[in-house]
């Protein structure tokens, strides 16, 4: 392996290092439950697909062929953890914001995320 590779490698597990860090010290740190979602779903796919990233890139250099385990694991994370963090920021709508609260949506239907319930109303249970 030459030493630009080597250094590729080590620049992309210091940046997904770093991401990984940023995530869990904005997830301790943000008020809002919503800018505490944004945090550690960015430290997912760009912290830990950084270092899949560089770590398949290390097999392919070293002669060991495609790193298939590494790409499945990136595209699982790419699809999971902007659907997770969809659906908690609907839960996180769905308790916390009333019907008469929200501004006028841009269309004659109401908002998507608080069609159940009445209007006005905190939807059953809270």
């Amino acid at each position: 392996m030459t030493t630009f590779a080597e250094y590729l490698l080590a620049a992309l597990l210091v940046m997904g290092g770093g991401f990984g860090l940023i995530g869990s010290y904005g997830l301790l740190k943000l008020k809002d439950p919503m800018q505490r979602l944004h945090a550690p779903t960015k430290a997912t796919t760009l912290g830990v697909g950084a270092a899949l990233v560089a770590s398949a890139l290390g097999l392919a250099l070293q002669g060991h062929g495609i790193a298939w385990q590494e790409i499945l694991i990136s595209v699982f994370l790419f699809l999971t953890a902007p659907l997770s963090a969809l659906y908690l920021a609907k839960t996180h709508i769905l308790h916390t914001i009333r019907r008469r609260d929200l501004p006028p949506s841009a269309s004659d239907a109401a908002w998507a995320t608080l069609s159940q319930g009445t209007a006005g109303d905190r939807p059953p249970g809270i």
